[in-house]
């Protein structure tokens, strides 16, 4: 045995096993070398089994009533109802799992990454040239693909703080219409027409969700020049009395309020009703305010009024006629 095998503890053991000299030399590269790259790979899907484990009892934890640690720094915007608090938002759950995707997916690229460069310094390469050509690949790239870069950390972003979902009426400056889809990089949208719109999520630069929280419903009904407390009162009846319907009294949530004369013109008056709703009731319960408040105004006969004071007298004959100055017939 030699001198360099009897000062290694492993060389010397296996030595004294098997008796062979060739062997004993060659057991770092036979023995203990795929020892330490099995425990490096082995090492790595643990790391990574533990974390995803976490983060997937995050992403679960929406399935309580409070509030999901996974989101509990960013602040909760959901639709208001009449059951508030009692119910888990289906938006919320959808959120909380496209985040732990993204989330795992990063985890497994980072874990393997350092697991293949762990690998490759056992069997002998030099890492510091390999990660400098890395370095500059990546920085060449990130110059090359910084639009895809800035779609995705957009999207990422818009995900975080819950700036809309599936299902949400928007408005995204070019496109406008009910969100359809929503990835790291594009967001499809399909306006009224039918046209479906394909939005970069770094191109958005404002949005306006007309489904998050409450909504308010304003409707200007134009009495021409009757009597506006008459009209204020048969309208308030009319608002309250459709707040109270059953079909419709779980999207209030306050009373209508006929606050009263919005603008004088040269036709009249116009008074304005308002309603605070839900956001996903608000088109309907605008409908429905605006068949009660005109049929209130029918039956009450101050309809016929407000056409009635329209007409403007004219005169029996033209203007400047001998008839009007006086003269000879």
């Amino acid at each position: 045995m030699t001198d360099g095998c009897n000062a290694d503890a492993l060389c010397r053991q296996v030595y004294d096993l098997t008796g062979n000299q060739w062997l004993a030399n060659s057991s770092y590269v036979i023995i203990l070398k795929p020892l330490r790259v099995i425990g490096i790979i082995l090492a790595a899907m643990l790391i990574r089994w533990i974390i995803h484990r976490a983060i997937q009892r995050l992403a679960n934890s929406t399935s309580r009533a409070s509030m999901p640690a996974l989101l509990k720094p960013l602040k909760e915007r959901t639709a208001q109802t009449a059951e508030e608090g009692t119910f888990i938002p289906e938006r919320r759950r959808q959120r909380a799992e496209a985040i732990g995707s993204v989330l795992r997916s990063f985890v497994t690229a980072i874990v393997f990454t350092i697991a293949v460069l762990l690998v490759m310094g056992e069997f002998g390469f030099n890492l510091a040239p390999l990660l400098a050509s890395a370095g500059i690949v990546g920085v060449a790239l990130g110059f090359g693909a910084q639009s895809l870069v800035k779609d995705l950390i957009a999207g990422l972003f818009m995900l975080l703080e819950d700036q809309y979902g599936v299902g949400d009426s928007v408005d995204l400056g070019d496109a406008s219409g009910v969100v359809e889809s929503v990835g790291l990089r594009i967001t499809t949208v399909r306006d009224a027409r039918g046209v479906l719109w394909y939005v970069r999520n770094g191109e958005i630069l404002r949005v306006g969700n007309k489904s998050q929280g409450w909504a308010m419903v304003v409707i200007d009904i134009p009495i021409g020049f009757v009597n506006s407390e008459e009209a204020m009162s048969v309208m308030r009846t009319a608002a309250l009395r459709v707040a109270e319907d059953p079909a419709h009294a779980t999207e209030f949530l306050e009373p209508p309020d006929v606050v009263g004369v919005e603008t004088i013109t040269v036709d009249g008056a116009t008074i304005r009703t308002i309603a605070k709703t839900t956001a996903d009731g608000q088109i309907a319960v605008q409908r429905e305010l605006r068949r009660a408040l005109s049929e209130s105004l029918e039956t009450s006969g101050i309809s016929g009024r407000i056409a009635a004071s329209r007409l403007l007298p004219r005169p029996a004959a033209p203007y400047g006629s001998a008839s009007e100055t006086g003269g000879p017939s």
